[in-house]
């Protein structure tokens, strides 16, 4: 029978071990610092920010939101991203995507010191991955190792595939699967034989963005299925309209795997987790060292 990977779970355990080292820094020096930028009014990522800030909040996180308006430029975004490169008080920077399109968001995403680089994505931090350097990891990703860690799941010796090629999830994902020594397979949409390909995978990871994408002849019985999807779909039944469904058919994940991540309560909790835990991590280097 298939047990569920419970994020919610997780997502605690990795808090509640963060907030003596919050409380250490903050006896010792001062709260760590987190300044997340988000442009406009985009309704999901306003809920993800509000989420990122209740963390925050719950752990003793100094948090700061900067919220310049839709028309900002490049230039004054660039300008925003220095001003907390320079703030003592901030150890770690979100800027929230999607920005819009008149922004170069790889110049802004670049111009977030390494040091300060909550999400990992820093050319710099993407190298110390690929070199197994210590250095923050991607969160989305590195809270899916987590959760295998915690549920005693092993991944040294097993074929692992990841269904993506994203710098936010798809690569690093991968990446970290490789560092623990799985022997790795990426695909995309335009992989030929996807499903045969999946098919062999001991551990599945599914983070193509495309709702239930993932079908039974996609799924070896027996494998460890980890969604990363969430993708709103029409419901009428639901009081908003929508519902949330993953990259994966719920049903099909639900009767093949021995192991799955449930969306919504899977993968997503834990991300904001692994967030904190950069944060963290980012304060003690620059105020213990």
């Amino acid at each position: 029978m298939s047990k569920i990977l419970d994020g919610k779970l997780i997502r605690q355990r990795i808090l509640d071990s963060l907030k003596p080292r919050v409380e250490a820094l903050t006896k010792s020096h001062r709260a760590p610092g987190l300044a997340v930028v988000l442009v406009g009014h985009d309704p999901g990522s306003e809920v993800y920010v509000r989420n990122k800030i209740k963390a925050c909040a719950e752990l003793g996180i100094h948090s700061e939101k900067i919220t310049p308006p839709e028309s900002v430029t490049t230039a004054e975004l660039l300008a925003i991203v220095d001003g907390l490169n320079n703030n003592p008080e901030i150890d770690g920077i979100l800027v929230q995507m999607p920005l819009p399109k008149q922004v170069d968001s790889r110049a802004v995403l670049e111009a977030v010191a390494a040091d300060k680089d909550a999400d990992g994505f820093h050319p710099t931090n993407v190298g110390h991955l690929v070199a197994d350097r210590p250095g923050p990891r991607a969160c989305t990703p590195a809270g899916v190792m987590e959760l295998l860690r915690q549920y005693d799941i092993q991944v040294a010796g097993k074929n692992a595939v990841v269904v993506g090629r994203s710098d936010i999830v798809g690569k690093p994902m991968a990446l970290m699967l490789l560092h623990a020594n799985a022997t790795v397979t990426i695909c995309h949409s335009r992989t030929s034989n996807l499903a045969e390909v999946c098919r062999s995978a001991d551990i599945l990871v599914a983070a193509i963005g495309r709702a239930a994408y993932i079908r039974r002849e996609f799924i070896k019985p027996g494998a460890v299925v980890i969604d990363v999807g969430m993708n709103r779909v029409p419901d009428p039944s639901a009081a908003s309209g929508t519902r949330l469904i993953g990259d994966v058919a719920p049903v099909a994940m639900a009767e093949f795997s021995s192991y799955y991540t449930p969306v919504p309560g899977g993968v997503g909790p834990l991300t904001i987790a692994m967030l904190m835990s950069n944060t963290v991590a980012l304060a003690e280097r620059r105020l213990l060292s």
